[in-house]
């Protein structure tokens, strides 16, 4: 079903003094059929405003465009149950994370070796899975970071299934030069409870050489603004969620799961997902000592 934006500046005065102005600003609409009027209704409930004098739009186009995740609009409910699949199929050889060892699979008991085993007609195949859990989508626990943080088999499921999911589409929210994603990008939701995941669409480089240089990142300032609201866990689909090419540092490593806040790297098909209403989930297995493994991240849509 399409989606529709509106793009526009605008003027704002105030019935006790004052004014705003905008100019390229875009907004979600509920429709293409809604006028200035409607568009000036949904821009002061967009962005919070009170004793609204005269809200003036100049240049409006509505064009077709996916939704961003504007207040006061809704996306609709899809049709029907779906799944999106999130996460990177693992497979031998695969580079996840440049300079970290690739997994390998090698055979424990072939099906033809199976066969003396067991009854005529029964064969099995068991294999070794080689890998350092930095591999494939995976989950940062706490333990991964501090010593004395909960482990994978100490999460609680309740934090990693079914979360209600904020979707920030970002491909257009950052530039080689200005990589970090800032709090004031993310600060018009409501992230309370929720797993806040950030499209910057720079899984499309996932696997090549590209994708271990000037991706985007969420920036320590970020980070602390996403605990401060309540925010559960925090997702990206870029190569790391800190800069890597500034130095050893990772404030949002640091301060997320200093807090508690799951991590879950290397994301894919944001992009696919509505700004809200789809429920995400990222359960790692429970393994004691051990900080990051990988997920079957996925979205339930419908």
């Amino acid at each position: 079903m399409p989606e529709y934006r509106a793009v526009f500046d605008f003027d704002i005065r105030f019935a006790n003094g004052g004014a705003l102005s905008g100019t390229g600003f875009r907004l979600d609409l509920p429709s293409a059929e809604e006028d200035a009027d409607a568009v000036g209704r949904l821009l002061v409930r967009h962005l919070g405003l009170a004793l609204v004098d005269t809200v003036e739009l100049r240049g409006l186009r509505i064009l077709e465009e996916a939704h961003r995740g504007s207040r006061g609009v809704e996306t609709p409910p899809a049709s029907r149950r779906r799944i999106v699949d999130l996460s990177h199929p693992i497979r031998a050889g695969l580079v996840t994370y440049p300079g970290l060892p690739a997994p390998t699979i090698e055979p424990y008991l072939t099906r033809a070796d199976s066969r003396s085993r067991y009854a005529a007609g029964t064969e099995f195949a068991m294999d070794v899975l080689t890998m350092i859990g930095n591999t494939g989508t995976y989950l940062d626990s706490p333990f991964h970071r501090y010593a004395d943080g909960s482990d994978l088999a100490g999460l609680d499921l309740a934090t990693l299934v079914g979360l209600p999911a904020e979707v920030f589409h970002l491909e257009d929210a950052w530039t080689p030069e200005r990589r970090g994603i800032r709090a004031e990008t993310l600060a018009d939701r409501d992230v309370r409870g929720a797993a806040v995941l950030l499209h910057t669409g720079w899984d499309r480089w996932f696997g090549r050489e590209e994708y271990g240089r000037g991706a985007p990142y969420l920036t320590g300032d970020a980070a602390r603004h996403l605990i401060e609201q309540g925010a559960l866990l925090v997702g990206i689909d870029s190569v790391n969620i800190d800069d890597t090419e500034s130095g050893g540092e990772r404030p949002a490593h640091s301060t997320l799961l200093g807090a508690g806040v799951h991590v879950v790297e290397h994301l894919t098909r944001l992009g696919e997902l509505p700004p809200r209403g789809a429920r995400f989930t990222a359960a790692p297995p429970a393994v004691e000592g051990f900080g990051t493994f990988p997920v079957r991240a996925f979205a339930e849509l419908g």
